[in-house]
């Protein structure tokens, strides 16, 4: 994720460009930028889970789990590093993680087993994907979104985007084998294949930049609402606790899956529009790439990780239906605001 160098490095001074949305992230904020180390934040996150109704739709704990993630990562320079572990900080991660988890259990429509074999595992991840037939936010977009809208669209996409494939990464380590090398195969597309130019987030920050946005990381985190912060942290979860690797190559396997056609979607919404070429380059990429990377991951990653661990076919189908199921909300949201003629972010005004 960094380098030793950026590892070791002091918290920046400069301030985070977003606030916290509640007790809990107020003080994982003020703990983690070393500005109040004494802050009760384990028996605020206890609180919050009590009376949380929508686990996944609560600004103050999503929020919070971001900003923990975000630590691991080093994605926020802001944070302190000598903090990554401690022990307060955690207690609370596990805290909200544990109800994150079971609510996103308790939701989301767990689909029947197939046998535990590449074949099998493969057809039962290509069905559950067809058979997710939710309102189309790209479809929408190709056809309807203003410029206003495609600015939102890349703003929404950018907490997980400008770090794109890194959650899916910290399976790497925990991998063997045949599915190991398959995901590796996968991020190396992902990463560049060995060229900084061509590294997926790096094609995302040029996007943002061409068309005139911050591709500053945290910059836009403000604007996101609860739902959006959910399907990253959800990945996050599910990448950085070992005991839910099947959960991850699950979900990478669905998002393999499910992206192809929506990129060209918001790539020819994006030329519509009249968006200049390094706008839409970072969308015709995936086109391409993700029509490849589908197929490696359903057969070759979640399907020889089943058939060698039988005992992870749970978490993988898990893991693909809360792909689907978590960013199928997030979708709904933005396409019920834009229909609505609202704006999709929780800071701006209507359109």
């Amino acid at each position: 994720m960094t380098s030793s160098a950026t590892a070791s490095a002091p918290a920046s001074t400069s301030p985070l460009a977003f606030r916290g949305r509640g007790p809990v992230s107020r003080a994982v904020i003020a703990h983690l930028s070393a500005a109040d180390a004494a802050t009760d934040h384990t028996a605020f996150a206890e609180d919050a889970v009590a009376a949380s109704a929508d686990i996944a739709r609560d600004d103050d704990i999503q929020l919070a789990l971001f900003v923990l993630y975000a630590s691991a990562y080093g994605s926020l320079p802001q944070l302190d590093p000598d903090l990554e572990w401690d022990p307060a900080l955690l207690a609370t991660r596990r805290v909200l993680e544990t109800a994150f988890e079971r609510d996103l259990r308790a939701s989301i429509p767990m689909p029947d087993l197939p046998e535990p074999t590449v074949d099998a595992v493969g057809r039962a991840l290509f069905a559950l994907a067809e058979a997710d037939t939710g309102p189309s936010l790209s479809r929408y977009f190709a056809k309807k979104a203003t410029e206003a809208q495609a600015e939102e669209m890349l703003i929404q996409r950018s907490a997980y985007t400008l770090r794109e494939a890194d959650p899916h990464s910290w399976a790497i380590p925990r991998l063997e084998g045949r599915a190991k090398a398959a995901l590796v195969e996968i991020q190396s597309d992902e990463y560049g294949g060995g060229r900084p130019d061509r590294v997926h987030a790096t094609l995302f920050a040029r996007a943002m930049r061409a068309a005139g946005l911050d591709d500053t990381y945290g910059a836009y985190v403000d604007d996101l609402p609860a739902v959006t912060l959910a399907s990253l942290n959800m990945m996050s979860m599910f990448g950085l606790n070992r005991r839910l690797v099947g959960s991850i190559v699950g979900h990478l396997a669905a998002y393999e899956m499910t992206s192809s056609i929506p990129c060209r979607l918001y790539a020819d919404g994006l030329r519509r529009l009249g968006f200049a070429p390094e706008v839409t380059a970072y969308f015709d990429e995936h086109v391409e790439a993700d029509a490849v990377h589908e197929q490696i991951a359903a057969r070759d990653l979640a399907g020889s990780l089943a058939e060698d661990h039988p005992e992870l076919l749970p978490d993988i189908m898990f893991g693909a239906a809360a792909c689907l199921t978590v960013d199928g909300w997030g979708g709904a949201h933005i396409l019920d605001a834009w229909s609505t003629g609202l704006s999709s972010l929780r800071t701006r005004m209507p359109s």
